[in-house]
C-alpha cells in the first residue's frame, strides 16, 4: 500500500518541492490550493497530470485554511496518513498590511486542521506537520535553538507562534502525532517573486541583460541563516518518520547579511559591487562602469526589524539524522541559473 500525504499550500515553494520528494518516495500526494481566477499552479505544472489520465499520484483540491468545513471534507475524502501544513500568508512585510487575514490563515488555519483531526477521531491514523518559522525568535540572542525564548516581532511571527503552541497543545491534550518544524530561511528556484532573495537574483540577472537599471532594497544589514529549500523539505519528511512527535529546528548554523547576498549574486554574474554613502543614501555601484545599480528605499523596511536569525540544529542532526547538503553558494548559483533561463 502506498502512503497517502495531504499538503496544504502545495502551490508554494515548499509545497511544490515536498510534493516532488514524496512522489519520488512513491506516495500518493493530495494537494490543497486556493481558488483563483488565474492559474496559480506554475510550480507543479510539470508533475501534475489531468484527473482523466490513469495512474496519477498527484491530485489537487480547492480549499482554504479559513474554511473549517472545507478542511474537514478534504481530510475525510483523501484519508491521509501524513498532513503537512505549509499554507500561510508567509510574507513578513505584508503581514503588517494584512494582520487580520494573516492571523486567520496562519494561526487559526492550523487550529482548524488540528480540530478536524480531533473531530474525525483520526489521532491514531494521521501524523501532522506544522511549518513553524525562525521569525518567532525575533530579537532573541543567536544562535537560536529549541529552548530559545520566542520574541515575535511581526503579525506573521505572532500568528505562527500561536500555530506552533496550539500544535504542542493538541499533541499534549489529545495525544495527536503533531510536530513542529522551526525552519530558518530557505530559498530555491521556486521562491516567490516578492521575497528578497528572489528579488535580488531576478534584478541582478535583468541588470546584466540590460532589462533593468536599479535594484531597490531595504535593510542591507539584516542577517539570516539561509539554506536550500530542497534540503528543508527532506527535513519535514524526516520529522514525520519519527516514532515520537516533537519540535525540531532546521538551519545551517551560518549567517549571511542581505548585503552579502547581493554581493555574491552580482559577483557570480561578473559584477563587483562597491558601496558608497550611509543609511538611506547608501548605494551599490557597478565597479565595471561606475553605474549605481543598488539603492535603498525606506518603504522596504519593516515597522519592526529583526536583525539576526542564526540557528543551532544539533537536535535535528542527532534525532532525525538531518544535515544540510546544499551550500549557500550553490543555492545562489542554482537560483541564478534558473532565473537566467526564465528572464
Amino acid at each position: 500500500m502506498k502512503k497517502v500525504a495531504l499538503i496544504f499550500g502545495i502551490t508554494g515553494q515548499d509545497g511544490s518541492l515536498l510534493a516532488r520528494l514524496l512522489l519520488k518516495k512513491n506516495y500518493i500526494v493530495h494537494g490543497v490550493k486556493r481558488r483563483s481566477s488565474s492559474f496559480n499552479t506554475e510550480r507543479i505544472d510539470d508533475i501534475y497530470k489531468d484527473l482523466h489520465e490513469r495512474n496519477t499520484n498527484l491530485l489537487l483540491h480547492y480549499g482554504d485554511l479559513t474554511d473549517s468545513t472545507n478542511i474537514i471534507s478534504i481530510i475525510q475524502k483523501t484519508k491521509p496518513q501524513e498532513i503537512y501544513n505549509l499554507a500561510a500568508q508567509s510574507h513578513v512585510k505584508v503581514s503588517f498590511e494584512t494582520p487580520e487575514y494573516t492571523a486567520n490563515a496562519d494561526a487559526l488555519g492550523t487550529l482548524r486542521i488540528l480540530e478536524a483531526i480531533r473531530i474525525l477521531n483520526l489521532k491514531n491514523k494521521i501524523k501532522f506537520y506544522q511549518a513553524s518559522t525562525s521569525e518567532m525568535f525575533g530579537d532573541s540572542k543567536p544562535p537560536q535553538n529549541e529552548k530559545t525564548e520566542f520574541k515575535p516581532n511581526s503579525p506573521y511571527a505572532v500568528a505562527k507562534l500561536y500555530a506552533h503552541w496550539i500544535t504542542k497543545s493538541y499533541r499534549s491534550a489529545y495525544n495527536i502525532f503533531a510536530s513542529n518544524g522551526v525552519l530558518f530561511n530557505h530559498e530555491s528556484y521556486a521562491r516567490g517573486e516578492t521575497f528578497v532573495t528572489k528579488k535580488i537574483v531576478a534584478a541582478a540577472v535583468n541588470i546584466v541583460k540590460k532589462k533593468q537599471k536599479v535594484l531597490y532594497l531595504g535593510n542591507l544589514n539584516a542577517i539570516r541563516d539561509w539554506g536550500d529549500a530542497r534540503d528543508y523539505v527532506e527535513a519535514m519528511w524526516k520529522i514525520l518518520q519519527q516514532k515520537k512527535p516533537g519540535d525540531f529546528l532546521v538551519s545551517t548554523g551560518k549567517g549571511h547579511s542581505v548585503r552579502q547576498f547581493v554581493e555574491k549574486t552580482f559577483y557570480k554574474l561578473g559584477i563587483k559591487i562597491k558601496w558608497r554613502g550611509i543609511g538611506l543614501k547608501e548605494v551599490g555601484i557597478n565597479s565595471n562602469n561606475n553605474q549605481i545599480i543598488v539603492k535603498i528605499d525606506k518603504r522596504y523596511f519593516r515597522p519592526n526589524e529583526v536583525n539576526i536569525l542564526v540557528g543551532n540544529s544539533l537536535k535535528s542532526q542527532k534525532i532525525i539524522k538531518w544535515k544540510p547538503k546544499i551550500s549557500f553558494d550553490q543555492m545562489i548559483t542554482d537560483m541564478i541559473s534558473y532565473q537566467s533561463k526564465k528572464s
